[in-house]
Formats: structure tokens, C-alpha cells, sequence
């Protein structure tokens, strides 16, 4: 799934909590269902940003017995993109808001899949 098309907002806003427990029954379970999908999309993103600078080889310079390293460009604008993208947690609760977000449970063998 591509996050960065998601439209999240930037900042917290206050919302509804009984829009939260609909597809749960129970606003701790979706609480723990978001966080979890909050981890997923963090470390997914984490992941990509890392692939991203590491095409970018550092530079080397030796001058004078000591090796400097020097960011390219290019890096530092994909930091800066990434930087402002929505945080992870938005991320999340906007899957969940739009209906996109899918949880199993693993207690429950009659349900296996349910989308919030």
C-alpha cells in the first residue's frame, strides 16, 4: 500500500470515539489494532527511507589522514520529504476511518478476517 497517498491530516485532531469502536465493539481492541498497524507502517516506511539514501554511496574524502563523509543533495531532500509526511498513528486512524484497515483475531476461528 502506498501511505503517501493516504490522506491524512498533519496534526491530532479530536475525534468521535464512537466512530473508533464500530468495527471492534471495543475501543481498547481498536486502540491495540491501531497501534500495531501504526508499527507496521513506521517500520515499512523506515525500511524504504533507509533503501532510498542507501542508492545514495557517501562520499569519501581523504585529506590530510582524516576521512570526511559528505551528504549528498538528493539525500537530504528524501530526508526532508519523509520528515513531512503524516506520522504513522494518522496514518493508521485514517485506514481505519476510511474502512481499509483489515485485523484478524486469533481467538476467534469463526471469523477469520474482518475489516473494520
Amino acid at each position: 500500500m502506498d501511505y503517501k497517498k493516504i490522506k491524512a491530516s498533519h496534526e491530532a485532531i479530536t475525534r468521535d470515539l464512537s466512530e473508533f469502536d464500530k468495527g471492534t465493539g471495543n475501543i481498547y481492541e481498536t486502540v491495540v489494532v491501531l497501534g500495531k498497524r501504526a508499527n507496521q507502517i513506521s517500520s515499512a516506511l523506515r525500511q524504504e527511507l533507509v533503501n532510498k539514501i542507501s542508492e545514495f554511496s557517501a562520499q569519501i574524502v581523504s585529506g590530510e589522514g582524516i576521512d570526511e563523509i559528505y551528504e549528498n543533495r538528493e539525500q537530504i531532500e528524501i530526508a526532508r520529504y519523509y520528515e513531512q509526511l503524516s506520522k504513522p498513528s494518522l496514518i493508521a486512524t485514517q485506514e481505519l476511518l476510511d474502512g481499509t484497515l483489515c485485523f484478524k483475531r486469533p481467538e476467534k476461528e469463526d471469523s477469520l478476517e474482518q475489516s473494520l
